[in-house]
């Protein structure tokens, strides 16, 4: 073979092995997208969803904060200060509660003034008084349901998960499962500065919220039901 017929012969060979590489560099490449979108990257966020919910309801004085993983172990003027809070009354949780006396006839969320469930947006120093809800929903009613017909009590776990679509320490009435009507403590309307934290649908996830923004996106029912 003469000089020539090596050189083309390097070469083809040459090219060969280029093509080899960008091949190999390709599959290595969608493997890595392929693992990114397995390992959650690229879809939707938690935080990106509530924020999607909350501008589209006209909030646009929020913040979402992360916190350390022992958060809840911690006390709460310790979790006050990692957030931030003016005051250990500015922290706030969702609890759903279930009317275990209610009607046959009552079984979901249908009538916000006759529902199965309603979550409770209360702060974490104070106390539910379940008395006061269930008078509040008597009135509510015009009085045309006994009050035996209201027994208010905290809903398992796994109907709080089921309803809301969050666990334990991450539940927030924002992006829900299900339309629950919202009960929110008369106390947190008269906090100063004018703003609370609650979850934020994760539970190392907390979202600060203005009460008044709140209050209009959420509509919820404002009842002194703390003691």
């Amino acid at each position: 073979m003469g000089a020539l017929g090596e050189l083309e012969a390097l070469q083809t060979c040459l090219l060969q092995r280029i093509t080899a590489v960008e091949l190999s560099l390709q599959t290595h490449s969608l493997h890595i997208s392929f693992d990114c979108v397995a390992d959650g990257e690229g879809a939707e966020t938690t935080e990106a969803r509530l924020s999607a919910i909350l501008r589209a309801r006209g909030v646009d004085d929020f913040a979402f904060k992360r916190v350390p993983a022992d958060y809840y172990d911690r006390p709460i003027e310790v979790r006050r200060d990692i957030l931030g809070a003016p005051s250990v009354e500015h922290l706030c949780k969702s609890i759903v509660l279930v009317n275990t006396q209610a009607l046959a006839s009552i079984t979901d969320c249908s009538d916000r003034n006759n529902s199965k469930y309603y979550l409770v947006v209360i702060q974490y120093a104070a106390r539910l008084n379940a008395e006061n809800i269930k008078n509040f929903l008597y009135t509510l009613n015009n009085s045309k349901i006994s009050k035996k017909k209201f027994n208010m009590r905290l809903a398992p776990e796994e109907e709080s998960l089921k309803l809301t679509g969050f666990v334990h320490n991450a539940v927030t009435c924002i992006g829900m499962e299900t339309d629950i009507p919202v009960i929110l403590d008369e106390a947190i309307t008269k906090l100063k500065p004018n703003f609370f934290w609650l979850g934020g649908g994760e539970v190392d996830l907390k979202l600060r919220i203005r009460t008044s923004q709140f209050i209009s996106a959420v509509n919820p029912f404002v009842v002194n039901c703390s003691s």
